[in-house]
């Protein structure tokens, strides 16, 4: 738990209870949803609301303290923000793995070719887990 408020404090996040739980089923899950969250600490705290939750995604994410995960066709997930990386998207069971995969050729070649400022990258490759395949 004092990993987890030390990194509020990194990020100038105020610490509450319930945003220590949020981290911590963030850090246990690695890609989690919001829905699933509200679900995983609603038993913790009971009067805690899912536009709290939300509203707690939000600020964090404001402060780049986590991260969005887009995936179409699934509930948005969140994640906690760490060093570039890409993901692996199981189109069976759903399990979502980081892979680190270089970027920086494509995001330098761009530029170059089109125009085009790159801002931010995003490679998510889909397919059948180890687990799913067997």
């Amino acid at each position: 738990m004092q990993k987890y408020m030390t990194l509020l404090k990194e990020h100038q996040i105020k610490i509450t209870p319930q945003r220590l739980a949020i981290i911590e089923l963030m850090d246990r899950y690695g890609h989690i949803s919001v829905r699933d969250i509200y679900e995983k600490i609603k038993a913790t705290f009971p009067s805690l609301s899912l536009a709290t939750v939300y509203k707690n995604i939000n600020a964090m994410m404001d402060s780049d303290f986590i991260k969005e995960l887009k995936i179409v066709g699934q509930d948005n997930k969140y994640e906690l923000a760490k060093e570039r990386h890409s993901h692996l998207i199981c189109q069976k069971c759903g399990m979502i793995e980081d892979v680190h995969i270089d970027t920086q050729g494509l995001q330098k070649s761009i530029p170059v070719e089109s125009g085009f400022r790159v801002a931010e990258t995003s490679v998510q490759f889909f397919g059948t887990c180890k687990q799913c395949a067997s």
